[in-house]
């Protein structure tokens, strides 16, 4: 029995990687207690998911334990032990916004659950590659002193720079403003890569920009495309937050990310960190999402724009991936943003 342990099974990342991992012959142990319902409230509930992954897999055993709580943990560990291998960490805490309220509870889920994990993998399933959902944040407000230029629809770096074909692993994570989030977040996946390189578990960090697809249950604090069309499709307005909705997203689909968990698992290293995202292939700002979700939808969207950027928001960041796909040349990214937004508008119009 080979058995893919998931935290945050019912979230978007997750449930992918138990569709994905369940047909490459799997048994799927999935972990969620539906926390973004008491982070999000109903827009945030997956108890839908979680009906469909018990519906549509055939070996899926689900856990509502919360990853804060060690001793709830180990139970499961202790069932499957060496049975586990792979673990894949997506649960967390997931907004800036929620964060700054409520601090100690965004640490303890990003930060403990992590450390949690990691020592009860090292312990009963140390062979098993460990990978973390980690994200961009982990760089704070550092991608906005780079020299960007406003144009008509959004920022852009200045030709010839470095980073002019994306980000990479090289940008420095300090002396910055990360936000709440961004430093439980940037606690996780330090922690992460010391149990790879001190301890020699076979983890990894991918650094995400905006993940979506159609598993997602996004939220206004949380979910950036899938909220964006949901609220376009039912109101027909949507509020852009600063930089009067220039801000560049990068965007990937849950579909090719789990593809990337795929190749590390079949080529695990230790200690590794991956910038991750839709990179030159995939990214948009706030007014050109907008715009294309008009022109597919064949609507009008009222744009308010709040003046007051929120707090460690990037104006620009797109990812580049060209570490990740030179240890594994065969991965390969089939989603646009546009093929992302034509998939969310319907499946949110059905």
């Amino acid at each position: 029995m080979s058995i893919a342990l998931i935290t945050g099974s019912c979230g978007l990342v997750g449930s992918e990687s138990a569709i994905f991992f369940s047909k490459k012959g799997f048994d799927i142990v999935g972990i969620d207690n539906n926390a973004r319902k008491f982070f999000f409230g109903k827009d945030g509930d997956i108890s839908w998911v979680k009906r469909k992954l018990n519906k549509s897999l055939k070996k899926y055993s689900h856990y509502s334990t919360d990853i804060r709580n060690y001793e709830s943990l180990k139970k499961i560990f202790l069932k499957y032990k060496k049975n586990i291998k792979i673990i894949i960490h997506c649960a967390a805490q997931p907004s800036h916004d929620w964060a700054k309220n409520k601090a100690f509870v965004d640490f303890e889920i990003n930060a403990r659950g992590t450390l949690n994990l990691l020592e009860l993998t090292k312990i009963y399933t140390p062979e098993a590659p460990f990978i973390f959902m980690s994200t961009n944040k982990v760089y704070g407000d550092n991608p906005n002193r780079l020299p960007l230029i406003e144009k008509k629809t959004r920022w852009e770096i200045r030709k010839g720079h470095k980073f002019t074909r994306g980000i990479d692993e090289s940008m420095s994570v300090d002396n910055c403003t990360h936000s709440f989030f961004g430093v439980s977040k940037s606690y996780a996946d330090l922690i992460v890569q010391e149990y790879g390189r001190n301890v020699g578990l076979k983890t990894s960090c991918f650094r995400a920009g905006c993940i979506t697809g159609p598993n997602h249950s996004g939220a206004k604090l949380h979910g950036f495309l899938s909220y964006l069309v949901k609220a376009s499709l039912k109101s027909k307005k949507y509020n852009l937050i600063g930089y009067k909705g220039k801000q560049v997203r990068d965007n990937i689909h849950s579909s090719d990310l789990v593809s990337c968990f795929w190749q590390f698992f079949q080529k695990p290293s230790c200690g590794e960190v991956y910038n991750t995202g839709g990179g030159r292939f995939s990214n948009c700002s706030i007014l050109e999402a907008l715009q294309i979700v008009e022109d597919i939808a064949k609507i009008k969207i009222k744009k308010n724009i709040i003046k007051t950027n929120r707090i460690g928001d990037h104006i620009w960041y797109v990812s580049d991936m060209k570490k990740f796909k030179k240890k594994y040349p065969n991965w390969q990214q089939k989603y646009s943003t546009k093929k992302i937004l034509s998939e969310l508008i319907e499946e949110f119009s059905s």
